[in-house]
């Protein structure tokens, strides 16, 4: 799985959207350094920007009226069986969240999106 652009999360179909609530915890919970493909850039930064793209989802799906954990609005939460991080520091804030998301990945997963027949506006 992906972290889709930030600038689509809102347009994302319900589907992509629940997953990447799933990526996120997976990712911030046990799944933390493990190395996957097309989300090791994650582990390059600090866990605190994870926890930011995953407030971005969560916000999301509070406003379509789903009601994520609230626990995972606690930077160090990882989750009920990972100890929480130790180091989570919330002056790395940047916009976008992580440089990798640039206009190129945009692109991308627009592309990938299309490749599933998903055509956003």
């Amino acid at each position: 799985m992906r972290l889709w652009h930030q600038a689509i999360i809102s347009k994302l179909p319900r589907q992509q959207l629940l997953g990447q609530h799933r990526e996120c915890a997976a990712l911030r919970g046990r799944g933390w350094g493990k190395p996957h493909a097309t989300v090791n850039y994650v582990f390059d930064h600090n866990p605190y920007k994870l926890y930011q793209y995953h407030v971005l989802i969560m916000d999301e799906m509070v406003a379509r009226g789903y009601q994520p954990d609230r626990a995972w609005y606690d930077p160090a939460y990882r989750g009920k069986t990972a100890t929480p991080h130790a180091q989570v520091d919330p002056t790395e804030q940047t916009s976008p969240i992580y440089t990798e998301h640039d206009e190129a990945y945009l692109f991308d997963c627009l592309d990938n999106l299309r490749e599933k027949g998903i055509e956003l506006e």
